[in-house]
């Protein structure tokens, strides 16, 4: 684990955010590893959730946090759906390997798209109004590792039961 190497703890706090969140999307994203589609998609919960609506969710809100907060450009355009809530939606095409790719992207344009800010940077284009990056990165880090727990909850849930 990045976030529990030595050179980790003395870095500078921007390193650090960046090697936490890069731990939990690395997390997430290989949560669907071992997986069968039909696994992926099971509902264990009332709520939509389920293993690849999880992965689904953290690509949109990786592009609510990291495009539209920053670039202010509409959800419509960036092609995401209005509500976090549709954002576990799973269309007829989605696949493991076509979201974990989908989330990879959003990952990676992230990572470009905060690579010239500074954590006091404030970012304007989010609906709550401007935020400070060090805020948007502390949001996300809650969101991902809290959608962690549940993908290791759902994913031993599933796998176990499957055995």
């Amino acid at each position: 684990m990045l976030t529990m190497d030595p050179a980790t703890f003395h870095a500078p706090i921007r390193a650090q955010f960046d090697a936490f969140l890069d731990e939990y999307r690395a997390a997430l994203h290989d949560s669907l590893n071992g997986m069968s589609e039909e696994q992926a998609r099971t509902s264990l919960v009332a709520s939509k959730t389920t293993p690849l609506g999880l992965v689904k969710h953290a690509t949109f809100f990786e592009k609510v946090w990291f495009d539209e907060a920053i670039s202010g450009r509409p959800r419509a355009e960036i092609g995401i759906p209005d509500s976090p809530d549709e954002s576990f939606d799973l269309d007829a095409g989605d696949t493991i390997a076509s979201i974990q790719r989908a989330h990879r992207e959003a990952c990676e344009a992230s990572r470009r798209a905060t690579a010239g800010l500074d954590l006091d940077d404030v970012v304007t284009g989010n609906r709550r109004g401007p935020l400070p990056l060090r805020w948007v990165y502390l949001h996300v880090l809650r969101e991902l590792t809290q959608h962690c727990g549940h993908a290791e909850i759902l994913r031993e849930q599933i796998l176990v039961g499957s055995d």
